[in-house]
């Protein structure tokens, strides 16, 4: 892949002779291939034709007034103009000049329209996309819910980016387009408010919660019982990791929760209670009798059902929420590993505790690496903060999405993580033919016919059905239509008829606020107006971490987060013919957690459960991240302030650095009284003496141990696993499932693993810290035993045995990939990052992914980690997850505010801020963020200026 490119300011005349040479190249490969597929040929003016304009004038029809654009050597932009109509059409000009061909990937998956870019080969994603109707429900959006104001803030980013396209063709857009036209015709249309809307479905379904979690537990009962399953999903350890909210509680006799701000509203609220009582029908693994209970854990099946059935209905079971899995797993994904492993880590430290006396917020989310990053970083200035012209604020945004998602105003700052609420269930439905069975009575399905347009092909029209619960998933997979005939389920359930389909209930598929609360959350001045916005932010549900100039924090979590029946907990599928198991209503703002100037004096969210389950009314969910880097955000924190310490801005920089493995604290000890006889073993054994668990890029004793660390779990539970969960084309010899035959029958059946590498199971991440931290009290566990190995390693019946094999294997796969010298190995040699065009970058031909691709970069950091370059252990080493960006706002004077991207501010390949951000961002380091109008003049290096 070709290296980064770098900015022009301040560059030796050399580097600009590099990057025109490389220019050259370029076009010189494109010009041989291009021309000889195609008899056509590409320029250098056709990679640079798309380049922005940055200085000068450019005349806006549609503006009321002058609009300056200020770039700074980064080329990220501050826009300055006296009216908010004015202000949002810019900020949809400049974010197309940057970013078009993103923004038009982007609303062609969130309307299911990708086929009229490439072609035959999405129209299975759109089918999928069209029935959860995210364009359709974005348009009720706008068309019922949202507000005039926000509406009109829509349409003017709309006419600025429609502003851009006018007069131009694809090459003139983007070097996609270009590579685009040698195939097909394709040619971009107008911009419309509800292509900004529906990008919050989008970043909603990337962070939807716990479905994953729900279709793995379900897929485990081919291979596990209910106790083994249950090993495997422990429960959160309250005792070790804290809780996001210490200090808050819940007042049963006013049924709102106190988070000690004196009272402040939070507004009406529209939760209707917990739900009603009764029994239910459950559904019952029949191989196992793995059920639900009414406690929300797993227990026997008499809790929710007989467990009685055949094997043939497990194995329908498994074969259908497989099929499911793989449909999801095929959506685009939008900011997350299609919502598995997101996280983000997001504190904020009082006053009290810092350097200069106000506080300090960081936020670094965690997302799927993408070329270009998700956020484009904006500043949007009003000359004069007024009635006509309300803000002054810079951060984070979307390119396609008018406003600022995650940043400062001149008043407060704030953050965001997935707070992993469950706000999804599936359901298995009864289907008769024109209907399907609720409360014992066939309702008519309500359906609706969509159309794909297919570039180069004919078009295709679907049926989309939908129950009282959702979309039928299930109609999009010819296998989920047979296998539903086979679904296993208790012998309380009706006659299964044509089979049983797939719904969904999720609250993004209902008319929401969440844009109303974006502007809302970019103009409050303090903590009332701020949760006052917060409620409007009904999906996806975020944790929302605080800060203002006049020295208060807080914490709030918002959403739109649903009630259930007391039989149902969300944590497998639920029977949708059973009302009891129906959602019930909504949890009441007023009842919905926060934290207000707490006594410690800092407050710290990363995906960590919320507040302690016992003293909350509501399961939020059953499912939340197992708290290991709060908690060491927490302890670095108190490390610091202990005996009166203060914080610097430099401070919280380095804890959003800390490489520390938790999981390698708790092991290495053990790993260290192994006995080993192998002296290479044992030379790879040495690394770890001294060891002090971090995970820099240039250890050999975190490549190590991250080895022996992939090894247990593959020998441990991968190995164990159902073929659905293990990586694709990993095949074991194994018993087969419900085997009737004699005792003695050992007879195995070759069983070979069906999901991508990112996405397998074990990934490592802290719910397995979790489970070998319970079993590590437990060394004669049945989960320690693991046959010979076809080269003659050896057996084992027992803990440090299976840690001494894990040690061999390790050492050998490193020989393997590294050398067989320790002296050369390192974690980042295993763990790098490459940074791919999620489309061309992806499926074009190899000489386009070189054009548009960039990396690798040797990376520090881990799988739970506070720097959390995300890898899964059941594929590899590589990186599948980043902090996609990195902020620290100084709330005593923001101009000392600090941050980086991913990438950089431009989408166009070979543009000087395509990647020109990423080294520092690898390194470590934050770049100035200018916010007063002086501090902005300061730093610009290029002005535009959009008249009328």
């Amino acid at each position: 892949m070709p290296p980064n490119t770098t900015a022009t300011t301040g560059r030796t005349s050399g580097r600009k002779k590099g990057r025109k040479a490389r220019l050259f190249v370029l076009v010189l490969v494109l010009a041989i291939i291009g021309g000889l597929a195609y008899g056509a040929y590409w320029t250098i003016s056709t990679v640079r034709a798309s380049f922005p304009q940055t200085t000068g004038e450019i005349t806006l029809d549609g503006l009321a007034g002058p609009v300056d654009v200020k770039r700074d050597g980064n080329g990220i932009p501050q826009i300055y103009a006296s009216s908010d109509e004015d202000l949002f059409m810019a900020q949809g000009y400049v974010q197309a000049q940057d970013r078009f061909y993103e923004m038009d990937v982007r609303r062609h998956m969130t309307s299911g329209r990708l086929a009229e870019m490439f072609g035959e080969s999405q129209v299975e994603n759109d089918a999928f996309l069209r029935t959860l109707g995210w364009d359709r429900v974005a348009k009720e959006e706008y068309d019922s819910t949202l507000s005039d104001e926000t509406k009109s803030y829509l349409q003017a980013y709309a006419k600025g980016v429609n502003a851009y396209l006018a007069g131009k063709d694809g090459a003139d857009i983007s070097l996609e387009y270009a590579a685009l036209g040698f195939t097909n015709d394709y040619a971009p249309q107008e911009w419309t408010p509800v292509d900004s809307l529906a990008w919050l479905k989008a970043m909603a379904w990337d962070l939807r919660g716990n479905m994953q979690d729900e279709i793995d537990r379900a897929l485990m009962t081919s291979r596990l019982g209910p106790q083994q399953i249950a090993d495997l999903y422990p429960q959160y350890p309250y005792d070790r990791n804290q809780a996001i909210v210490q200090e808050g509680q819940y007042d049963e006799l006013t049924g709102t929760f106190d988070g000690g701000d004196d009272g402040a509203t939070t507004g009406d609220g529209s939760g209707t209670g917990t739900g009603t009582d009764g029994s239910g029908t459950g559904l019952t693994d029949p191989a196992t009798g793995l059920g639900t209970g009414t406690d929300g854990t797993s227990g026997a099946s008499d809790a929710t059902g007989t467990g009685t059935g055949t094997s043939t209905g497990s194995s329908g079971l498994q074969s259908q929420l497989s099929g499911l899995y793989d449909l999801l797993d095929n959506v685009p994904e939008a900011v997350g590993v299609n919502g598995n492993g997101i996280g983000s880590n997001s504190w904020v430290v009082g006053g009290e505790h810092t350097i200069t006396g106000k506080p300090l917020l960081a936020n670094d989310p965690h997302l799927s690496a993408s070329l270009p990053s998700v956020w484009y970083q904006m500043g949007l200035h009003c000359r004069e903060v007024s009635e006509t012209c309300q803000y002054d604020v810079s951060g984070y945004t979307f390119a396609g999405m008018p406003g600022v998602v995650i940043g400062h105003n001149q008043d407060i700052s704030w953050g965001m993580t997935n707070s992993g609420v469950d706000v999804t269930d599936l359901y298995l439905e009864q289907l008769t033919g024109d209907g399907y069975l609720y409360d014992g009575k066939v309702k008519p399905f309500t359906t609706r016919e969509e159309t794909i347009e297919v570039v180069g092909g004919e078009p295709k029209t679907i049926v989309v059905r939908e129950t009282n619960n959702g979309p039928l998933l299930s109609d999009r997979a010819d296998e989920l239509v047979q296998v539903g005939k086979r679904a296993g389920v208790d012998t309380s359930a009706p006659d299964r008829g044509d089979g049983y389909g797939v719904a969904l209930r999720w609250t993004a598929l209902d008319p929401g606020t969440s844009m109303d609360a974006v502007f809302a959350m970019n103009k409050a001045s303090d903590w009332e107006e701020f949760r006052e916005a917060a409620t409007l932010f009904e999906v996806p549900s975020q944790n929302l971490v605080y800060a203002d100039t006049e020295n208060h924090i807080g914490y709030t979590l918002p959403g739109k987060i649903p009630t259930r029946g007391e039989d149902a907990d969300g944590s497998i599928p639920q029977p949708g013919w059973d009302p009891d198991y129906a959602w019930t209503g909504w949890v009441d703002q007023d009842e919905l957690p926060y934290e207000y100037d707490p006594e410690r004096g800092y407050l710290v969210t990363a995906n960590q459960a919320v507040v302690d389950e016992d003293d909350y009314p509501h399961t939020l969910t059953t499912d939340w991240g197992y708290g290991t880097r709060s908690q060491r955000i927490t302890d670095l924190i108190e490390s610091k302030i202990k005996d009166g310490g203060k914080v610097s801005t430099d401070d919280m920089r380095q804890m959003q650095l800390d490489n520390s493995s938790e999981i390698a604290r708790l092991l290495v000890p053990v790993l260290l009284k192994i006995d080993v006889d192998d002296k290479d073993v044992r030379e790879a054994q040495k690394l770890l003496e001294g060891w002090d668990y971090t995970q820099d890029a240039d250890s050999a004793a975190a490549a190590y141990f991250n080895s022996v660390w992939r090894n247990i779990l593959k020998l441990a539970f991968g190995n164990k696993l159902p073929k659905e969960l293990r990586v694709e084309g990993q095949c074991l010899w194994v018993d087969p499932i419900a085997n009737t035959g004699p005792v003695d029958d050992d007879t195995k059946v070759r069983e070979c693993g069906r999901r991508d590498a990112d996405q397998a199971q074990p990934d490592g991440g802290d719910r397995w810290f979790e489970v070998v931290r319970n079993l590590m009290e437990e060394p004669d566990s049945e989960w320690w035993t693991t046959p010979e190995s076809g080269n003659g390693r050896p057996a084992a019946d027992n803990r440090d045995e299976l840690l001494r094999r894990a040690m061999i294997d390790a050492r050998w796969e490193l020989t393997a990939k590294l050398g067989k010298d320790i002296d050369t190995w390192s974690w980042g040699r295993l763990h790098r990052l490459f940074l791919k065009n999620q489309t061309l970058g992806t499926e074009g031909p190899g000489f386009l992914q070189y054009a548009l691709n960039r990396g690798p970069w040797k990376l520090g950091g881990g799988e739970a980690t506070v720097n959390a370059t995300g890898w899964n252990a059941a594929g590899g080493y590589g990186v599948v997850w980043v902090p996609s960006m990195r902020m620290v706002v100084n709330l005593d004077d923001l101009d000392k505010s600090k941050w980086i991207n991913l990438t950089g501010a431009s989408g166009h390949a070979f543009n000087a801020h395509y990647t020109d951000q990423t080294q520092m961002w690898a390194d470590g380091e934050l770049l100035d963020w200018a916010f007063t109008e002086q501090a902005v003049a300061d730093a610009t290096s290029d002005t535009l200026v959009l008249t009328p």
